[in-house]
């Protein structure tokens, strides 16, 4: 039987340009790179990355009565993700992302947050209802909404997965305590705990500091190229990552962290859920787009054998 996976966060449209470079404060580029309305938000990206790895996926979000929401759930639909708590605000827009793609795959992303604000525990409450086996929270919403959804889950005896971004130096990390992962990459490391992952040494004082305000059964630290950093409690390992042409690297960090919750939550070994999500985000990166670039089980099983042999 499927899990069942109710995922509380956002849902944007993402504008996506394609640039040689990002221009210098007061200058004009002229570019002949494309750019496109490609739906995204880490929720959203988290959502569809759950439903393709083979979740029985429950979306909790907001959006506004425009055109952006009716795209939003055409799509949401056709992936067979649950949208029954997919909620309308009449009065504010579906969230934007504007997101610049650098030649090198780099990204810099600016979101207007617009309904995705408006998402309360009332909201939340509702959707648990779904009686979910696990719970992904992330920080694209209001701290209201994230908190209520670790109340819940708590309360339930659920796990929680969160992936913890866009993170802030004043989010109350302590109302997540009792996490099974708590997964951030290196930036928002470097906001919540004040320590820039650039080491080894750094990387378990980061953990450990995660790990303590928030009791979190496992921390994981996303590290880009470096790979990712994986800690239980008591020992750490690193699980590097696979080289690929890298194309863009939007939405890599939500895929990477649905797939490692969606393979903890198959068999709960946490170190071959890493290297799950290492062979997810791989993928992810090698394509240009958000929704467009997570990959399906089907994908990520058949890269794994490339790595490791027909065998594997």
């Amino acid at each position: 039987m499927k899990k069942r996976i109710l995922v509380v966060s956002s849902a944007n449209m993402d504008f996506v340009q394609s640039v040689e470079r990002v221009p210098d404060a007061g200058e004009t580029v002229i570019e002949s790179r494309s750019y496109s309305y490609v739906p995204g938000g880490k929720g959203a990206n988290s959502a569809l990355a759950f439903a393709r790895l083979g979740a029985d996926t429950v979306f909790c979000a907001k959006v506004g009565r425009d055109d952006n929401a009716r795209k939003l759930r055409k799509l949401y639909e056709s992936e067979g993700i649950d949208i029954r708590f997919l909620s309308e605000d009449r009065e504010t827009p579906t969230g934007l992302a504007s997101i610049l793609v650098e030649e090198n795959g780099a990204n810099r992303i600016i979101v207007y947050p617009g309904a995705n604000e408006k998402l309360c525990e009332h909201d939340v409450e509702d959707a648990f209802t779904c009686y979910p086996d696990g719970v992904f929270v992330q920080l694209e919403i209001p701290d209201s909404a994230v908190i209520a959804a670790a109340r819940f889950a708590r309360e339930n005896k659920i796990p929680l997965f969160v992936d913890a971004g866009p993170a802030r130096e004043d989010f109350p990390l302590e109302k997540l305590f009792g996490a099974e992962i708590i997964s951030p990459n290196e930036t928002e490391c470097r906001i919540l705990t004040g320590i820039t992952p650039d080491s080894v040494d750094n990387c378990l004082k980061a953990c450990i500091r995660l790990a303590t305000i928030t009791e979190a059964k496992h921390v994981v630290l996303k590290l880009g190229h470096r790979g990712s950093f994986v800690y239980d409690g008591k020992y750490y390992n690193i699980v590097p990552s696979h080289k690929v042409p890298v194309e863009d690297t939007t939405a890599a960090g939500d895929v990477f962290t649905a797939a490692l919750s969606y393979a903890y939550i198959q068999k709960g070994d946490i170190l071959e859920s890493a290297r799950f999500a290492t062979l997810a985000a791989a993928i992810c990166v090698s394509r240009k787009g958000a929704s467009t670039s997570i990959p399906t089980l089907r994908e990520v099983k058949a890269f794994a054998k490339t790595i490791r042999g027909p065998k594997a």
